[in-house]
């Protein structure tokens, strides 16, 4: 039987430079270009009591209860 692993230079030769670096950039602009909503919930995953809040109640309405209104004082 054949070894499962293929060793680094092998493992090269399946992608292409050029399509990499594609697929790099395409990552990028993925990343630049974030739905609203999953700013929202990264936003809210970064603060502790608005994470637990969204266990139960989902991140809209965990990120609309902490984040959504402003409140001043």
């Amino acid at each position: 039987f054949s070894d499962p692993f293929i060793n680094r230079r092998r493992a090269n030769d399946f992608i292409q430079a050029d399509m990499r670096l594609e697929a790099i950039s395409q990552e990028r602009i993925r990343e630049r270009n974030k739905a609203p909503q999953e700013r929202q919930r990264e936003i809210c995953e970064d603060y502790y009591p608005c994470e637990l809040y969204a266990f139960r109640h989902g991140y809209a309405a965990a990120y609309r209860h902490y984040f959504g209104r402003r409140r001043t004082k």
